[in-house]
């Protein structure tokens, strides 16, 4: 017999737990064990007046943040919506059946205000982190650093030229990036760096090609990842250029080693992290093993003889060529004793034109030139104790070991959705790459130590 839906509508009175309702191997029960805002309130304290109307509870605005940053929902609209419908996500944000969701406005004037002031987000981030250390999840022996490119909320027709962009001068009506850049210009204080083109709408931004495709406005996200189970130590926004992603490296590495009291025997990184100023601050300031690949040009195709052809002498402080000769920096004494460091930290060792002269093998060596130069790094020590780790076992583990943050960027960009910012300026961007790094912590420890969520059932955006 076909049946009837015998439920009505109109009760009254119901009998209704939550907690029932949510699958016991729902992801969100894994991040709330190991979610812990227990001293949220304390460090917001001071930005909180003491009288007025109560505001909204930062913990739920929290809360509810994580949930669009762990399930991909991206704008702020819909996640007050999915938290009005969804009752895992009412579960999770402490809230009943019959409170009211904030307002999407809420937000906006949060993080622009009081969040930023206080860089709850950090807060927020290295409170996770250290819940990720007391559960064993960083070992510390080893990080690895990369940096991907994420498209900034910036239109490629809403640009000017660079020097236009050198004449701005400050104004209340300006947007609350447009500030933010002209702050940092005056800080930096750095008329020779004149960028292509800048985005009116979020100068901070940076144009690139890098991607190969038509060139557009971007950050890069820089992650330092502890290798023991792919956790994310800490994350730094940057501009889309090498120097600023080494830049950001360094100050990852002195962050956590202040914060946390945590250094790495050895670094794993690509040939970005190669460059000898990199390697020197690795190998001589740090005392860390660089497992990167040495970014090395003097390598020559054409047939004639290449850098590392020629023998080094520490002693007398001069090049050997194949023929035996000497190219020294120096070759006669001076009154004043001259460092001949070029702009590039490098030192030109010459060979004598007389021996290149009479020398048989001279179309092999600078067949265009009268005698031979080879350019050393004053960092070529760390660079050789880089070559020397290139060598062994242990980098070539390192390399594969490398991919898990590689696997984290695509994880950001695929899953989270995370591959366009929503919020302008360096802040915003900060901001933003601060939630979804904690985001990918928590869904890392929640599926890592939590047995009944191995099969955790996602709930769709």
């Amino acid at each position: 017999m076909m049946g009837f839906q015998t439920s009505n509508q109109e009760r009254l009175f119901y009998s209704f737990n939550l907690e029932d309702h949510v699958p016991k191997n729902h992801l969100l029960r894994g991040i709330d064990q190991y979610l812990d805002l227990g001293d949220l309130r304390q460090h917001l304290s001071e930005f909180y007046s003491h009288t007025g109307r109560p505001s909204i509870d930062p913990e739920l605005m929290i809360r509810m943040l994580v949930i669009g940053y762990s399930f991909g929902i991206r704008s702020e609209r819909r996640l007050c919506e999915e938290v009005h419908l969804n009752l895992a996500y009412r579960w999770f944000c402490k809230l009943g059946l019959e409170d009211a969701v904030p307002d999407h406005s809420t937000f906006s004037k949060n993080r622009h205000g009081r969040f930023r002031e206080s860089g709850a987000f950090r807060h927020l981030f290295e409170s996770v982190l250290q819940r990720c250390m007391s559960e064993g999840l960083v070992r510390g022996e080893g990080f690895a650093t990369d940096a991907s490119i994420i498209k900034a909320d910036a239109q490629r027709m809403q640009s000017i030229p660079g020097e236009e962009a050198m004449n701005w001068t400050h104004s209340e009506d300006a947007p609350r990036a447009v500030r933010e850049y002209l702050d940092a210009l005056e800080e930096t204080n750095d008329p020779s760096f004149i960028p292509k083109f800048v985005s009116t709408t979020d100068p901070s931004a940076t144009w690139t090609g890098a991607t190969g495709g038509p060139a557009f406005f971007a950050y890069c996200t820089n992650y330092l990842i502890d290798l023991k189970a792919g956790i994310i130590v800490d994350v730094e926004a940057s501009a889309v250029n090498k120097a600023a992603e080494v830049d950001a490296t360094r100050a990852m590495i002195d962050r956590v080693e202040e914060k946390f009291d945590i250094k790495p025997e050895r670094l794993v990184g690509d040939t970005n992290y190669g460059s000898a100023a990199m390697l020197n601050w690795l190998v001589d300031e740090k005392q860390i093993e660089p497992h990167v690949p040495v970014c090395d040009k003097s390598e020559r195709k054409d047939g004639t003889f290449s850098r590392s052809d020629f023998q080094w002498d520490e002693q007398a402080d001069e090049y050997r060529c194949p023929e035996g000769h000497a190219l020294r920096s120096n070759w006669r004494p001076f009154k004043k004793p001259r460092k001949r460091i070029t702009n590039e930290d490098t030192i030109i060792y010459r060979s004598s034109q007389l021996d290149c002269a009479a020398c048989p093998k001279k179309d092999r060596c600078c067949p265009n030139t009268e005698f031979r130069k080879i350019a050393r790094s004053i960092h070529e020590n760390a660079r050789d104790v880089a070559r020397q780790i290139n060598l062994t076992p242990e980098y070539q583990q390192s390399r594969s070991e490398r991919k898990k943050v590689e696997m984290l960027f695509a994880h950001l960009k695929r899953i989270l959705k995370l591959d366009k910012l929503r919020l302008r300026g360096h802040s915003g961007a900060q901001d933003e790459f601060l939630l979804a790094a904690t985001a990918q912590n928590l869904r890392r420890m929640a599926k890592w130590l939590t047995p009944a969520a191995q099969e955790a059932s996602v709930v769709p955006a």
